[in-house]
C-alpha cells in the first residue's frame, strides 16, 4: 500500500501504531499459526494462534479466535480466545472479547462486552527491587 493510500485509509486507532507491517482485509480467512514483527492489523476472519512481542490490531468488522501473545492489543472487533499482553490491552466500542486477559494494563470503553476475567500483571520492564528487612537494627 503506498504512503498516499495508507494516510487516506488510516487504520490507526486510538492507541495504534501509525506504521501498519501487514494486513488481513476485510472478507479474507486465515487459519494457523501468525507470528509477526512491528504492527499488524486483522480485519477479517482469523482462527488459530498469534505470537509477537509487538502491537495487534484487531478492527470492528473482524472475528478472531485465537490464543494470543502480544505487547499490545487494540480491539474493535470479536475475539475468543485468552489475550496475554506484557504492554497493554484495549477493548474499543463495539468489541467482543470472550477469554481471559494477562497484562499490566488494561483499559475497557464503556459499551464493550468483556466475558472473562482479568489478571492485572507487573510489566516485565518494571524495575522494582524489594527492600530487603535490615538485619541488626536492635
Amino acid at each position: 500500500m503506498d504512503k498516499q493510500r495508507e494516510r487516506d485509509w488510516n487504520p490507526a486507532a486510538p492507541g495504534a501504531a501509525s506504521e501498519l507491517n501487514a494486513l488481513l482485509g476485510r472478507g479474507s480467512e486465515f487459519d494457523g499459526k501468525l507470528a509477526f514483527e512491528g504492527t499488524v492489523r486483522i480485519d477479517g476472519t482469523f482462527t488459530g494462534e498469534i505470537t509477537t512481542s509487538d502491537t495487534l490490531i484487531v478492527g470492528e468488522g473482524a472475528r478472531v479466535a485465537a490464543e494470543i501473545s502480544c505487547g499490545s492489543i487494540v480491539v474493535h472487533g470479536e475475539v475468543a480466545g485468552n489475550v496475554k499482553a506484557t504492554q497493554s490491552v484495549e477493548l474499543h466500542k463495539p468489541a467482543r472479547l470472550k477469554g481471559d486477559v494477562t497484562t499490566p494494563s488494561l483499559m475497557v470503553e464503556k459499551g464493550v462486552i468483556f466475558e472473562g476475567r482479568a489478571q492485572m500483571d507487573q510489566a516485565a520492564s518494571s524495575k522494582i527491587v524489594p527492600i530487603a528487612a535490615s538485619q541488626g537494627a536492635d
